[in-house]
C-alpha cells in the first residue's frame, strides 16, 4: 500500500469520537497506566465521550498529536500513538505509545512507532526522538531498544506511586540511527 500511515499490520489515523470506548478501556487497567504514566482518578463515560470528541475536533499534526492505531485485519482500536514536547529549533521531540492488553504481543507497537518515527524524521526534519520509560517497564524499555532506541541517562527516584520512589530511564533515537536499521520504502 502507498499511504505513509499504514503498515502490515496496522494503520495510524486520526481520533474519531466512537473511539471513546477504547481510550477508556486503556483507562481502566490502571496497572497499564500505572507502568506508563500517573494513575488519575476515574472519569466517567460522559468524560471520555467528550475528551474524545474534542481530540477528534482538532486539526491534524500540530506540535503535540495523538493518532489511534487501527489494526488492517479487523480495524479495530488496539491503542493510540502520541508525540509531544517538540523542539523544532533543536529537532527533537517525544513520543509514546500505549496498545490495549489483548492487542500485545502481536508486533502492533513496533510497526505503529516506526511509523510514526517515519513522519517525524523524514516529513517534519526532525532529528531525535526521546523517549522516557520507567526503569521497571521490562516490556516498553525491550520494544525501544528493539527499534534502536539508545539508553541515554536515568533520573533516580524520578516519580512517586504505589508508595514508593521509581527511576525514569531515558531513551533516544537519531534520524541517523533510525534509517541505519530500518529502511522504509516510501522514503527511499
Amino acid at each position: 500500500m502507498s499511504d505513509m500511515w499504514t503498515g502490515e499490520k496496522v494503520r495510524l489515523r486520526g481520533v474519531e469520537p466512537e473511539d471513546w470506548e477504547g481510550f477508556r478501556d486503556l483507562a481502566r487497567n490502571t496497572v497499564d497506566v500505572r507502568n506508563a504514566d500517573l494513575v488519575d482518578p476515574p472519569r466517567s463515560d460522559e468524560g471520555f465521550r467528550s475528551w474524545t470528541a474534542e481530540r477528534a475536533g482538532r486539526p491534524p499534526g500540530g506540535e503535540a498529536f495523538r493518532l489511534v492505531v487501527e489494526v488492517l485485519a479487523d480495524r479495530v482500536f488496539a491503542g493510540s500513538v502520541t508525540v509531544g514536547e517538540t523542539d523544532s529549533r533543536a529537532g527533537r521531540f517525544k513520543a509514546g505509545i500505549e496498545i490495549a492488553r489483548d492487542h500485545r504481543g502481536r508486533g502492533y507497537a513496533t510497526e505503529a512507532t516506526e511509523l510514526i518515527l517515519t513522519y517525524m524524521f523524514a516529513e517534519q526534519r526532525y532529528n531525535k526522538c526521546e523517549i522516557e520509560v520507567y526503569a521497571f517497564n521490562d516490556a516498553s524499555l525491550a520494544l525501544y531498544r528493539k527499534l534502536g532506541f539508545v539508553e541515554e541517562g536515568r533520573l533516580r527516584q524520578h516519580e512517586f506511586f504505589a508508595g514508593s520512589y521509581h527511576d525514569v530511564v531515558l531513551l533516544g533515537i537519531t534520524a541517523t540511527e533510525h534509517w541505519a536499521t530500518h529502511q522504509h520504502p516510501s522514503v527511499r
